[in-house]
């Protein structure tokens, strides 16, 4: 092939297409095709892209460099060619395969299974099909980046939360980035968390408070969901273990022969072996302690008041007789009065 310029018979320059970064790239990444064609004098050039021998662009462009976002649909075999400004053309260049993969697929797992409980700890990790190992992770909520905390806290692939509430749930996906190819990995799906309140349990004491010393307390624990709990019983925040005088029976505790070192503020809990693993706390109770009021008490109260009881009544006794004497003279001067008158 050639063609005919000043006079000349030259060969048709056959361009070289060249593939910036690789000819193996990312979905996502940008692809460069740069068509070389040796070039003589000041020559202007157009040059026309090729994808399996039909036309890829459909102008020609005046510079050498085509650029795209690549799409696995972009793979297959491109060339080039080269169109000089007196309608000459060169040569088209040898096909180059282009080859499109997808990014490294990420997926999101969340441990324990959803619905998670108040106060449970929650693991979510971001597992990236890929041979590369070097990955830096982020977490997502709600289309909100995720910082770490004192609750939040990143180990390699896995974030955990910590006393896990409410405010918690939402939508939760992560995505992979490395400073070499492939830079970044698919966005997971993203996985919705709900977080439901853990079983509530109440405290109920009988006999009510205050009690008296010598006196039998039981205090039951109530939880609204399930059989199997084990209960976990606190006197000012120090679990009670069983004794002698502390005994338990399934959700009662009792205490017998209670005294006034008895006295302070009590709360119970459930734990078992299944989610949920734990109540939430009860409500806390007042136990307080009166001393007992005995028969012997009483009459020594009694036979100690009796003297002043004894005065109290003679006094009055004394008092009603002088007034009743003082009545019948009065009235005895009356009658002689009115005698002595007549």
């Amino acid at each position: 092939m050639s063609f005919i310029h000043a006079g000349l018979t030259q060969e048709r320059p056959k361009p070289v297409l060249k593939v910036t970064p690789d000819q193996r790239v990312f979905r996502g990444e940008t692809v460069t095709l740069t068509c070389d064609i040796q070039r003589a004098g000041d020559i202007r050039w157009r040059y026309s892209w090729f994808k399996h021998g039909n036309t890829f662009y459909p102008y020609p462009t005046t510079t050498a460099e085509f650029s795209f976002t690549a799409y696995v649909s972009n793979s297959g075999e491109y060339s080039c060619r080269g169109e000089r400004s007196d309608s000459q053309r060169s040569d088209i260049s040898a096909a180059v395969t282009l080859t499109v993969s997808d990014l490294p697929r990420s997926t999101l797992t969340v441990t324990p299974d959803r619905p998670v409980f108040t106060g449970e700890t929650v693991n979510l990790k971001c597992v990236i099909e890929s041979d590369h190992s070097d990955w830096r992770y982020e977490w997502y909520k709600d289309s909100v980046m995720l910082q770490t905390s004192d609750r939040y806290t990143v180990n390699r692939d896995t974030l955990t939360i910590r006393g896990a509430t409410e405010s918690d749930q939402g939508q939760y996906w992560c995505r992979g980035h490395r400073d070499e190819r492939p830079k970044s990995s698919r966005s997971s799906s993203a996985v919705s968390l709900s977080v439901k309140d853990s079983p509530t349990s109440t405290l109920t004491v009988t006999p009510d408070s205050p009690v008296f010393t010598g006196e039998t307390v039981n205090l039951t624990c109530v939880l609204e969901s399930h059989s199997d709990w084990r209960y976990e019983w606190y006197k000012d925040s120090v679990m009670l273990q069983t004794s002698d005088r502390y005994t338990v029976n399934r959700d009662t505790l009792t205490i017998r022969g209670a005294t006034e070192s008895d006295q302070g503020q009590y709360w119970c809990r459930g734990q078992r072996d299944e989610r949920p693993q734990s109540s939430q706390d009860s409500n806390r109770i007042n136990l307080s302690v009166n001393g007992q009021i005995s028969v012997f008490s009483i009459l020594s109260f009694l036979l100690a008041a009796c003297p002043y009881l004894l005065s109290t009544v003679v006094l009055l006794f004394k008092c009603c007789r002088a007034r009743v004497t003082s009545t019948e003279d009065h009235s005895q001067f009356a009658v002689t009065e009115e005698q002595t008158s007549s």
